[in-house]
């Protein structure tokens, strides 16, 4: 099952959605809001898709939010959306926040 980025939207819209305690930690300490969080999901790009994840097929946000870059982990649900995870690429980790660096 593919993630549908249409649908994530149209939960995101309808209040459908859930912040995973995991999210709420990270988003108090990257000062992270909610609203952060809306704005990354509508204005950002995919970078990566984990169609296989279960129990949902789950997606990889990024977009620029107060001026940093963000990553925004979203699983598609069949009746709502869970933020996963949110944070700040790492640039050791990424090239220009979109491609994953080789960590071999």
């Amino acid at each position: 099952m593919s993630v549908n980025h249409d649908k994530i939207k149209h939960f995101l819209k309808e209040d459908a959605f859930i912040i995973s305690n995991h999210a709420r930690i990270r988003m108090f300490q990257r000062n992270i809001s909610t609203e952060n969080i809306t704005e990354i999901i509508i204005r950002g790009q995919t970078i990566e898709d984990y169609s296989e994840e279960e129990p949902c097929p789950s997606t990889l946000f990024f977009a620029y939010s107060k001026g940093k870059p963000c990553h925004v982990v979203v699983a598609e649900c069949t009746d709502h959306i869970r933020i996963i995870t949110v944070y700040i690429p790492e640039n050791n980790k990424w090239i220009d926040n979109v491609v994953r660096r080789d960590q071999r």
